[in-house]
């Protein structure tokens, strides 16, 4: 009996590998079996994350070759690091021309006005001008001797300045040594950062508000026109380093020193580096390794920072200028608001500072520039204090803090929440300037560029789609063989489809998507070819679906499988923006080496393209892209830089692109959703939709676009088209680029679309393909 079930098991081993066998014939292309019921979608965004951890190795690792100092003289120096403190600045958004600060003591029409007199100095309440249309606020801390040196003392960003100067019960952290030094002859300038409450994030004109962070509010509208949070507040303490520079000059003195914890430890690492004037600089509680930078919070993102700037390049910045380096703990930080990015601080782990200080000690010709200091829990400890009074020239005496009854006040007293609102709404105000005006500078640099004849247009384009994939993230074109893999995944009387995936960047990065094949196609015979994309958290299945009772068909309506039963051969392909948080993480670890998550989906895209131009029944002169929404996200970027794309359609998302992200004066702006990945560093001053469509021209481009669709308005929508109608009109291509509005939601409409595509794949009317 047991050899009778073991040979009715081996003729269904054997059966099943015939079948198998006769399905792998049935494949009309070269390929292996695709096999296994794993998540090809979790896989997909696993493996990029996977490929991006090692991809940000690599890159730090070749930042040696992005430095030739010179050490045989500061000035020297100087200017072999010119270039890189110009690309720093560019990252931060340092960009903004300031004007000459005006620093007041606080008046009585102000909110929160106080000069406090004591023996050993004056406390006073300052606002300082920084740009045309943001300024600074804090304290000044004035010594009654005789001035010995100056300097700006940065605090985190849930600190309040007066805490440092020890006028807020039970916030005396640190303001020991602070008051200590100004004692010591220190004149201090202490600003207000933006700090990570969230009450003011939001439009009370609109009467819409988020949980996002205060900072990370600021950062979202910011990051999309070339703007930081970091960079505002940099230029705040260079406005105000211009202002003590002044006082300087005026009495002799020629010390200009910084010194900050946590985000003010941040934010005095960079400026020291940044601005060479700055002669001591005192960095706690911040220095680390920052491989990990994803994992801190959103606005802390640098857009490409980790390809040249480590903590220990900015330290080596400083030479020979004095930096001390103080490892202590800090209050941790768990963003987990409702619509905010997540994101973490924690207290940098003393080995991996220890090898960054180490790092940045190995790199310059003398170590007595840099002091490394542990304090244990106590930040701004009388340690690091001393230290930094010495490589002033000042003696430092610490001490308890003291103050007369009349200094002890309260947070009421002093008004800061009405302060915080000022700084917010100011920052929120310069930001949304800058947008309204970003335009100009597209318009410069790309629209009065595209003169000349069709070939001489051309070069310039292929300058400005090397711009814009630089602007996306660029990474090396995908070698290598295919490795097809494939199995049948569905089949009727009209077509025959098949469930794929590709190599792109070895097995980690693949592609995957579903090909439908017509089966009347001939022997010989080459079909045009539409690649149909889905949108956010959407699967390859959902643009093949027929089945109206099936979720997401009422917004794909089976746009891929119609297409087929029309004539064409269609490949839906899955782009990794599923999972949520997940896919999202994929921005957060590919900004800081200078990608995104496109950089990938392009990539992807060219090895689709590629494949598809290989089969032996596929145009490869007709390839065509459609997409819906993040698929019409899609339809912009991929088409504008894969030329082999003959032709695309953008539903459901085409839009003024750079004001949707970042506008926080319309209800269905980006700064009001969960999609903290959507912005792209400085779009607002280099690609809107309509430049992208002007990469994708001469080939033939359209837009879909329902009436009732919430993505925008449809003023917007026909303003932004206007510019590539007009861009098409003018260079003879009018039969060449359409809208169309239709009555319906955010959804495929497929009728005007499918006739565009009729009429720019099909042979002439008569005839089928």
């Amino acid at each position: 009996m047991k050899s009778f079930f073991r040979y009715i098991a081996c003729l269904v081993s054997t059966l099943a590998v015939l079948l198998h066998g006769m399905a792998q014939q049935a494949i009309p292309f070269a390929s292996t079996p695709l096999t296994g019921n794993e998540d090809l979608s979790v896989k997909m965004v696993n493996g990029i994350n996977d490929f991006l951890i090692q991809e940000t190795k690599r890159r730090t690792l070749q930042r040696a070759s992005r430095w030739k100092r010179d050490f045989s003289s500061a000035a020297a120096f100087d200017r072999s690091i010119s270039k890189q403190r110009a690309e720093l600045k560019t990252l931060l958004g340092v960009t903004d021309e300031r004007i000459q600060p005006v620093l007041q003591i606080a008046t009585r029409n102000d909110l929160a006005p106080y000069t406090i007199v004591e023996k050993e100095y004056t406390v006073s309440a300052v606002r300082w001008t920084v740009m045309n249309n943001l300024s600074a606020e804090g304290i000044l801390i004035i010594p009654a001797k005789k001035v010995k040196a100056r300097a700006m003392i940065i605090p985190d960003a849930g600190i309040e300045p007066e805490a440092l100067a020890g006028m807020l019960k039970g916030a005396d952290t640190g303001s020991a040594s602070v008051l200590a030094l100004a004692k010591s002859g220190v004149e201090i300038l202490i600003p207000v950062l933006i700090n990570r409450d969230y009450t003011y994030s939001g439009n009370p004109s609109l009467d819409l508000y988020t949980q996002q962070p205060h900072r990370e509010w600021i950062y979202r509208q910011a990051y999309e026109i070339g703007r930081h949070i970091i960079g505002y507040e940099l230029q705040k303490i260079f406005s105000g380093i211009d202002w003590l520079e002044k006082r300087n000059k005026e009495d002799g003195n020629n010390t200009l020193a910084v010194a900050g914890y946590g985000e003010g430890g941040m934010l005095a690492l960079y400026a020291a580096a940044l601005d060479s004037r700055i002669t001591v600089s005192l960095v706690s509680g911040y220095f680390n390794a920052r491989e990990q930078l994803w994992e801190e919070p959103i606005y802390r993102n640098v857009f490409g920072l980790l390809n040249t700037f480590g903590d220990a390049e900015l330290a080596v910045m400083n030479w020979p200028r004095r930096l001390i380096i103080e490892h202590t703990t800090v209050s941790p930080v768990n963003h987990q608001n409702a619509g905010a990015a997540p994101g973490k601080i924690i207290s940098p782990s003393l080995s991996t500072a220890e090898a960054e200080y180490r790092r940045a000690a190995t790199i310059i010709p003398s170590q007595n520039g840099l002091n490394f200091i542990t304090a244990g829990q106590q930040f701004f400890s009388a340690q690091a204090f001393a230290a930094f009074a010495k490589a002033m020239n000042v003696p430092f005496l610490p001490g308890k803090i003291y103050h007369s009854p009349a200094i002890q006040r309260s947070a009421d007293w002093i008004k800061i929440p009405q302060r915080q609102e000022r700084q917010v709404r100011e920052m929120t105000e310069c930001t949304q300037q800058e947008l309204s005006v970003c335009e100009r500078t597209r318009n410069r640099n790309f629209w009065q560029t595209l003169k000349g004849s069709p070939e001489e247009q051309a070069a310039i384009k292929e300058q400005q789609r090397e711009r814009f994939r630089n602007v996306l993230g660029k990474m090396p074109a995908p070698s290598g063989p295919f490795n097809t893999k494939a199995r049948v995944y569905q089949e009727t009387a009209k077509w025959i489809s098949y469930e794929i995936t590709l190599d792109v960047f070895g097995p980690e990065v693949f592609a995957w998507g579903i090909l439908t094949v017509p089966k009347d196609i001939r022997q010989g015979e080459k079909r045009p070819v539409v690649v149909c994309q889905h949108g956010l958290e959407g699967l390859p299945f959902d643009v093949v679906n027929t089945d109206s009772t099936q979720k997401n068909y009422s917004v794909y309506k089976g746009f891929a499988t119609r297409l087929a039963e029309r004539g064409y051969i269609t490949f839906a392909p899955h782009n990794p923006y599923r999972g949520q948080d997940k896919f999202r993480v994929i921005q957060r670890k590919a900004n800081p080496i200078g990608l995104t998550l496109f950089s990938v989906i392009i990539s992807q895209h060219r090895r689709i393209v590629e494949w598809l131009q290989e089969l032996s029944f596929a145009d490869a002169e007709k390839i065509a892209f459609y997409g819906i929404s993040y698929g019409g996200k899609t339809a912009m970027r991929v088409p504008a830089v894969v030329k082999g794309y003959c032709l695309s359609i953008c539903s459901a998302d085409f839009n003024e692109w750079v004001r949707k992200v970042a506008t926080t004066e319309h209800s269905f702006g980006y700064v009001y959703t969960g999609e903290y990945d959507m912005p792209e560093w400085d779009l607002g001053h280099t690609f809107n939709y309509a430049e992208m469509a002007a990469l994708i021209a001469p080939r033939p481009f359209m837009v879909e676009r329902g009436y009732f669709d919430g993505v925008g308005a449809d003023e917007w929508v026909s303003y932004e088209f206007g510019k590539v109608q007009r861009y098409y009109d003018l260079q003879g291509l009018d039969t060449l680029v359409a809208i169309e509005h239709f009555t319906g939601p955010h959804s495929i409409n497929g009728k005007a679309t499918f006739e565009f595509l009729d009429k720019h794949l099909k042979k002439p009317p008569g005839t089928n393909f």
